[in-house]
């Protein structure tokens, strides 16, 4: 047989450790949740960035369409011409129509991307000052329930040296 004392843990220990767990647990739990709700802000802006991502590069295919039919309606204009003189005047007529366009496309590019880095910027400060606040009430309630255990502690050890 074994000569191992018989110690019974006092139900003031016991307590102490239950409460222990509890309030680490808790603490976890904050953490935790602080975290989910940081990667679903960080999730949110991915999608706010794959989005403008789409529809700049949707715009830039209308463009580029646009740009495209319009070489394709000068060849028909330069071929149907009756004269040199015609054919010039429908290159400079393309010339300038097709300046304007792309003055105007890239001032919609412009407009679009500034919308994307604006939307991307504001998404980004209202996570990180999120994940602080989360993070700051994580560390509060972590600094609590290690305050109380330790509080919880001395009791118990008062209670077993009584």
């Amino acid at each position: 047989m074994s000569n191992t004392p018989n110690y019974e843990v006092p139900a003031e220990m016991r307590d102490f450790a239950e409460k222990s767990v509890d309030q680490a647990r808790k603490a976890f739990d904050s953490f935790i949740g602080a975290a989910r709700r940081t990667a679903d802000t960080v999730h949110g802006s991915a999608d706010t960035a794959r989005t403008s991502a789409h529809d700049v590069s949707a715009r830039g295919f209308e463009f580029a369409e646009q740009n495209v039919n319009a070489a394709f309606d000068l060849a028909q204009k330069l071929v149907r011409s009756r004269d040199l003189q015609e054919a010039m005047q429908h290159q400079a007529e393309f010339v300038r129509s097709q300046f304007a366009a792309i003055q105007a496309q890239a001032k919609e590019f412009g407009g679009l991307a500034q919308s994307a880095m604006q939307q991307g910027a504001e998404k980004a400060k209202a996570a990180l000052q999120e994940t602080a606040e989360n993070t700051r009430k994580a560390m509060e309630q972590g600094t609590e329930a290690a305050r109380k255990a330790g509080a919880d502690a001395e009791q118990a050890i008062r209670n077993a040296n009584s």
